[in-house]
């Protein structure tokens, strides 16, 4: 489970960002993570809620986004989202080519925003 780690880097982000703006209540988190990230939203949430306990950050709303995997084939140039169950292999449906692709996005993590007063 390394949405635990994750969590708190992510917590270490949000408090030098919470001390940098003089806030100091914690009200909504979104978090940004690419299919390609391997984060596990319900783990990340559940690492979230686990690390405010007893904290001025317990009870903050978790909002998770995910962006899907966008490639670029290395044979035809075709731009394409890999189907669900061929996440890895990734063939493009033009001309059939399996692996060597651009990876356009999908690799994201990233905080987009912090609510707090």
């Amino acid at each position: 489970m390394h949405e635990l780690s994750i969590a708190e880097g992510l917590l270490d982000i949000i408090k030098e960002e919470m001390a940098k703006n003089n806030v100091t209540k914690l009200l909504s988190i979104k978090i940004v993570h690419g299919q390609m990230a391997s984060v596990v939203p319900e783990a990340l949430d559940m690492a979230f809620k686990a690390l405010t306990v007893d904290t001025p950050m317990e009870g903050v709303r978790l909002e998770m986004e995910e962006i899907p995997t966008r490639v670029r084939c290395c044979q035809c140039k075709l731009e394409f989202s890999p189907v669900e169950d061929d996440i890895y292999l990734m063939t493009c449906p033009q001309c059939g080519a399996e692996l060597g692709h651009e990876i356009l996005s999908g690799k994201e993590l990233y905080i987009e925003s912090i609510e707090a007063e």
